[in-house]
C-alpha cells in the first residue's frame, strides 16, 4: 500500500525509510521552492517574450519552440542561483547539508495536444528512474512552476511499486548516453530517436495517483516509483523543476528501495554534488552500484559545452 504525507514532521531518517518503502511525501510551498519557481518563471517569461510562456506553443512553430527551451533550459539548469535555491528547500525540509547530495536541478515541459513530445520536451511514458541507472536510493523532488491541473501534471502507478514490469532497461548504458545523447535532445522534433528503457507489456495505468500541487509545492518520491507524464489536454503547457537527492550513509550501506526490475548499466551517482560545498562523491562510494562497471567508449560525468 502506498501512503501519502501531507506536510508531515517525520524526521528526515524515518521520511527516507517511508520513501524507500513506496510512500509519497507532500508539501505546501517553501519560501526556497517557490523562489525557485519564480526564478524559473523570470527565465521562461524573458525567453518566451511577448508571449506567456504556457501559450507560446499555440504562436510558434515547433522548431522554434524548441530552439527555444534548447536555449533556457540549460541556463536554468546550470545557473549558480538554482544550486543556491536547491540548497536551502533542502535545509528547509530537514535534509543535512553534510549527508546530502543533490543533482542539478531540471526545467521540464509539458506540451499540449501533442505539439511536442520528443527530444527536448519529451513526454515520460511510464518508467522508473531506476531504469534509467539512478541508485535505489535515489529520491525525486518535483514541483510545479505554474498552477497545474489533474490533465497537465505527472501520475504514479502504485500497483507495479511490488510488482515487476518487464522493460528494455538491459539497452540502457548511462556512461554511452551521457557521449551520444544527451546533448542532441533539441535535435529530436518529430520522432525521438534516442535508446531509452520503456516498458515491454502493457502497462495498467489504473489505480493511478495524481498529486495537484501548488507552484513550490513539493512532492518526494523514489526514483524506483512508476510514474509518466499525464497526457496534456489543458489547452496551455505545463513547466516543472525537479532535481534528485542521495543520502551519503545510504549510499554507502547499500540502502535504498528494492530493485524488482532493473537491468541498466552504470550509475548516475557520479553526477550528484554536497549540498555543503558541492564535492561529489567519493568514488569507493560509487562503486559498490556501478552495475555493469565503467565502458572505454562512455563518459563518466556528462559535462556541456
Amino acid at each position: 500500500m502506498t501512503n501519502v504525507y501531507f506536510d508531515s514532521t517525520m524526521d528526515e531518517g524515518s521520511r527516507r525509510r517511508a520513501l524507500y518503502s513506496g510512500d509519497l511525501f507532500v508539501f505546501s510551498p517553501r519560501p526556497s521552492a517557490v523562489a525557485l519557481a519564480a526564478f524559473a518563471h523570470e527565465l521562461l517569461a524573458e525567453a518566451f517574450s511577448p508571449h506567456d510562456p504556457r501559450e507560446a506553443q499555440h504562436h510558434l512553430p515547433v522548431e522554434e519552440y524548441a530552439g527555444i527551451l534548447a536555449r533556457v533550459k540549460p541556463a536554468f539548469i546550470h545557473h549558480q542561483k538554482t544550486k543556491q535555491l536547491v540548497r536551502q528547500v533542502l535545509a528547509e525540509l530537514g535534509c543535512d547539508p553534510e549527508r546530502t547530495y543533490f543533482d542539478v536541478p531540471r526545467l521540464r515541459s509539458a506540451t499540449s495536444s501533442g505539439y511536442l513530445t520528443t527530444g527536448i520536451a519529451y513526454a515520460f511514458h511510464p518508467h522508473r528512474d531506476t531504469w534509467y541507472s539512478a541508485p535505489q536510493c535515489q529520491l525525486n523532488w518535483w514541483f510545479p512552476v505554474y498552477e497545474i491541473e489533474p490533465d497537465n501534471g505527472m501520475a504514479f502507478h502504485p500497483r507495479y511499486w511490488s510488482q515487476p514490469l518487464k522493460n528494455s532497461s538491459r539497452i540502457y548504458n548511462y556512461y554511452r548516453w551521457n557521449k551520444e545523447s544527451r546533448a542532441s535532445a533539441a535535435s529530436h522534433i518529430k520522432i525521438d530517436t534516442r535508446p531509452q528503457p520503456k516498458a515491454e507489456e502493457q502497462v495498467e495505468l489504473d489505480p493511478q495517483l495524481r498529486v495537484i500541487a501548488q507552484p513550490g509545492g513539493v512532492m518526494i518520491f523514489s526514483g524506483a516509483q512508476l510514474h509518466s507524464t499525464v497526457p496534456n489536454t489543458s489547452g496551455v503547457t505545463r513547466f516543472s523543476i525537479d532535481f534528485r537527492t542521495v543520502n551519503v550513509d545510504d549510499v554507502a550501506d547499500l540502502v535504498g528501495a528494492p530493485n524488482i526490475d532493473s537491468e541498466c548499466t552504470g550509475t548516475a551517482l557520479r553526477d550528484f554534488l554536497r549540498a555543503s560545498d558541492l564535492a561529489r562523491l567519493p568514488e569507493e562510494l560509487v562503486r559498490p552500484h556501478d552495475r555493469g562497471g565503467p565502458v572505454e567508449d562512455g563518459v563518466l560525468i556528462y559535462e556541456p559545452s
